[in-house]
C-alpha cells in the first residue's frame, strides 16, 4: 500500500543538521553564538554559499535566525536547499531509527522521493 506524506520542516536535530550539511557538501555546523549583521543568535550555525552571514538553528524553538538582506548577502534558494536536505536527512535517520529501509529518488522539478519500505526489506 502507498501513502504520500508531506513534511513540515522543524529544525531540532543536530545529528539531520550535520548529515544535510555532509550531503550539500556545506562546512560542517558550529553550535554557539554568532554575530548577524544587527543582532547575535545562538545554536547550530550553518555557513550556506554566498552568504555573508550564517544561518543559525535554534533546536530548541526549531527557529531560524538570518540575515541575508533580502537577496543581496544570500540567495534563498540556498536556505531551501538545506531545509530540504535536512527534511530527507531526518526521514531518513527516524524510518531507519524504526528499522525501515529508505530509496531516495530526485525527481525533474527538484523535489526528492523518499520511499520507505517498512521493516527493512527493500
Amino acid at each position: 500500500m502507498s501513502h504520500i506524506v508531506q513534511i513540515q520542516t522543524e529544525i531540532r536535530d543536530p545529528a539531520a543538521i550535520r548529515t544535510a550539511c555532509q550531503r550539500l557538501k556545506l562546512p560542517p555546523p558550529v553550535q554557539g553564538e554568532f554575530q548577524l549583521y544587527s543582532s547575535n543568535a545562538s545554536g547550530w550555525a550553518i555557513q550556506l554559499p554566498r552568504w555573508r552571514y550564517p544561518v543559525v538553528c535554534d533546536i530548541n524553538t526549531s527557529k531560524l535566525a538570518f540575515d541575508n538582506f533580502e537577496g543581496r548577502w544570500g540567495d534563498r534558494r540556498e536556505l531551501d536547499h538545506f531545509l530540504q536536505g535536512y527534511a530527507v536527512e531526518k526521514a531518513k535517520l527516524e524510518a531507519r531509527k524504526q528499522g525501515h529501509t529508505v530509496r531516495e529518488q530526485p525527481l525533474e522539478d527538484g523535489s526528492i522521493k523518499l520511499t520507505v519500505q517498512v521493516g527493512g526489506a527493500a
